[in-house]
């Protein structure tokens, strides 16, 4: 199975080296995105091992990471998340301790926060995103060495869900998948077939050769993993035919959808760690960490 490739950049200042790491266990993409000319680089989506049958945590593909910033000599800027995930534990603080380098999500976590701080029953939670070192608002810019970067709010799958845009690649995630598996759900708590439906519009304004990264892959009819596409693809061959039909159609073939979709196996393991930035639980009087489950949290949610 194919769990790395490089989409390959320029020294112009406009395309970055585009490194992405296949995670088999969650489905999930993480990338090392780089500016050739001066090597920095951000780390997007990184992945923290759990194993919810053992309950143990490790570092196997964050440490993967880190190997490929030492191998290529890169120098990491970001640790960058495009909204609080529910089907990994996020390594953002982890690699945070390893590297330095600040960590970011979109402004709107704090809406997430205080969703989750409800069904957690966590009155303690800061729900006010002091957990990462910044949070972007839509039409902030920043800089990647001497690539220029954009940050786009993508509301839909989740209130804070966020694209960047670095030089001529965007990292969608759980905006649109692979072509042949059309677009994200938007049934988890806040979440929107409107609004996603408006921020693919806004991804899909981008010019035709725009590269667009996700951030999950599930491999329809046995293919290898992919991640890849075009502004251009995904307009003229997205099975969820994204150019040509309405808000409407595409709102209600989205509900359908997602009425038949069971919960993500982790979603109520990952956000508590999730909502802290990737923070696991603090060790209790014994030292160890627990995680906090709710019974009945998500009604009306599809059984496997």
């Amino acid at each position: 199975m194919k769990t790395f490739a490089l989409s390959r950049g320029d020294a112009n200042g406009a395309r970055p080296d585009v490194a992405g790491f296949f995670d088999p266990r969650t489905f999930s993409i993480q990338y090392v995105v780089s500016d050739p000319l001066t090597s920095h680089c951000a780390i997007i989506d990184p992945v923290l091992d759990y194993d919810e049958k053992s309950g143990a945590t490790t570092t196997f593909q964050a440490d993967e990471l880190l190997a490929y910033v030492e191998r290529k000599r890169l120098k990491v800027d970001w640790v960058l998340d495009t909204h609080p995930h529910a089907d990994h534990f996020s390594a953002a603080r982890y690699l945070h301790e390893k590297t330095g380098a600040p960590t970011a999500i979109g402004q709107p976590v704090i809406r997430v926060q205080a969703l989750w701080k409800a069904i957690y029953n966590w009155p303690d939670l800061k729900d006010d995103g002091s957990q990462w070192d910044h949070l972007f608002d839509d039409g902030d810019t920043f800089k990647l060495g001497e690539l220029d970067c954009r940050v786009m709010l993508s509301p839909g799958h989740t209130p804070a869900s966020i694209t960047y845009l670095i030089g001529d690649a965007a990292f969608v995630h759980d905006t649109l998948f692979q072509p042949d598996f059309g677009t994200a759900r938007a049934d988890f708590p806040g979440g929107s077939a409107h609004q996603l439906w408006h921020s693919i519009q806004a991804i899909l304004a981008l010019s035709d050769e725009t590269r667009l990264f996700t951030g999950h892959d599930y491999m329809p009819d046995g293919r290898e993993p992919q991640w890849e596409s075009t502004v251009q693809e995904q307009r003229e061959t997205n099975k969820h035919r994204l150019d040509d039909s309405s808000e409407a159609e595409y709102v209600e073939l989205r509900h359908r959808r997602d009425r038949e979709l069971p919960m993500p196996k982790l979603i109520l393991h990952a956000l508590q760690v999730n909502i802290l930035g990737g923070r696991l639980p603090e060790p209790e009087s014994n030292g160890k960490r627990y995680l906090k489950i709710p019974l009945d949290a998500l009604e009306g949610a599809a059984w496997e």
